[in-house]
């Protein structure tokens, strides 16, 4: 019998920080392992690439997220609606 989603959680909970954070960086690559581009599109490479760099930059702390509060105020700043 495998395990039960439970008992992997407490698992993961009891581990420090640092050991918690490499496990989930794990798991989530697996998600990705197999996964194919349909033929031709090199477009979607290349977004893939990026994306995976980005999620990439978040999982390893390499930027920081900012809060929705503050990301929809930094885009209506950039992007002011114009009359209609």
């Amino acid at each position: 019998m495998g395990l039960e989603i439970a008992e992997v959680e407490r698992a993961l909970l009891a581990l420090d920080p640092e050991a918690r954070a490499e496990v989930i960086r794990r798991g989530l690559r697996s998600l990705d392992e197999g996964y194919a581009a349909p033929e031709g599109t090199v477009a979607a490479d290349e977004w893939r690439d990026e994306l995976k760099r980005r999620a990439d930059d978040v999982v390893e702390g390499r930027v920081e997220l900012g809060t929705f509060a503050a990301t929809k105020a930094e885009f209506e700043r950039r992007h002011p609606r114009t009359a209609q």
